[in-house]
């Protein structure tokens, strides 16, 4: 009697993971028991193979992931070429028998017939998704209806501005964002401390709540942003106002300022090169360059890159831009 479990298999470099392929997973979770995705590894396109295995994972826990290290790169429809990715596949799957190979390419074809498997190929001409990965990474702001939120999440570059008060920060945020048009997170903390200060001082708990509504603000901004988003502190810098205030910090701020260490792609330093902006309050001068100095000695603790930017705030737009050019280069 025939085995009527339903094993599929779709494969892919998934660069990134789109709703195009939504839809063929989708089709095949519908079609079959047992659904595989393979994963190709390639080395041109820098976004790592764990983190669009990550992706799919997420997504749909319910299917298999394979991380196709070492993976093929060649392309094509030669004999040797075929001959290459059908021996590549059917040694990863081993005696595991495949019912229907899922694809919306014509590789469908001599890949089907390598598995002895149904070739169900899917949307092939783009007509109920009209997009590509290759569209995306060129744009993938006028693509976002067509990434999920958790992908878009990791398209984003996300760039966060660290310094002391008065080391111009917020302005260079604004017109960062102004620049390369897309989003900035302000300082919550300066809106907090407005609302809520105490002779300038805020509760070991207020300092936490600070942490929190600021990372929450900054998720939803990074759905809205268009490759980069610039946020203007995060909690680390919390954090070290909390051991500055109180000489402690509650275990979750802590928590949070550890977790901020990966939240972000690039750190940038404001430099204390800009006039002192003498306001009520501000601690003055003095205070700024030791907090600086306390910052910058914290990410050198944590063993974090940063960059020092100086100079006018279009100098400092052209020195962010520089690194951000060669960012965008490495991650596409």
């Amino acid at each position: 009697m025939k085995n009527s479990h339903k094993v599929g298999l779709t494969l892919g470099k998934f660069a990134p993971f789109h709703k195009g392929h939504q839809l063929l997973i989708e089709t095949a979770i519908d079609e079959v028991d047992e659904l595989l995705v393979l994963i190709y590894d390639d080395p041109v396109i820098n976004i790592p193979l764990a983190t669009r295995a990550g992706w799919i994972r997420e997504i749909y826990p319910e299917i298999t992931v394979i991380e196709g290290v070492n993976s093929p790169n060649d392309t094509g429809y030669t004999p040797e070429i075929m001959k290459i990715q059908e021996d590549y596949v059917l040694g990863l799957l081993g005696d595991l028998s495949i019912s229907h190979f899922y694809s919306s390419e014509p590789y469908g074809e001599h890949m089907g017939i390598a598995l002895n498997a149904i070739n169900r190929q899917v949307d092939v001409s783009r007509n109920i998704i009209p997009v590509s990965a290759t569209k995306i990474r060129k744009d993938s702001f006028r693509n976002k209806e067509f990434i999920h939120p958790k992908v878009y999440r990791d398209l984003i570059t996300k760039v966060v501005l660290l310094g002391a008060p008065s080391t111009g920060k917020t302005t260079l945020a604004e017109q960062l964002a102004a620049h390369f048009d897309t989003q900035w997170m302000p300082e919550y903390g300066r809106e907090y401390w407005e609302q809520n200060q105490v002779n300038k001082r805020l509760t070991l708990e207020d300092l936490l709540k600070i942490a929190e509504i600021h990372i929450e603000r900054e998720d939803a901004l990074v759905l809205q942003a268009n490759r980069f988003l610039f946020s203007d502190t995060n909690a680390i810098t919390t954090y070290l106002f909390s051991l500055d205030y109180h000489g402690t910090a509650l275990k979750a701020l802590e928590n949070l300022a550890k977790a901020a260490e990966k939240r972000h792609d690039i750190i940038f330093v404001c430099d204390t090169d800009i006039p002192y902006d003498d306001t009520w309050d501000r601690s003055g001068d003095v205070k700024r360059k030791t907090f600086q100095q306390k910052i910058i000695e914290d990410l050198e603790d944590r063993n974090l890159n940063y960059y020092t930017i100086k100079g006018t705030v279009a100098e400092r737009i052209e020195q962010v831009s520089k690194v951000l050019s060669a960012a965008e280069n490495r991650k596409f």
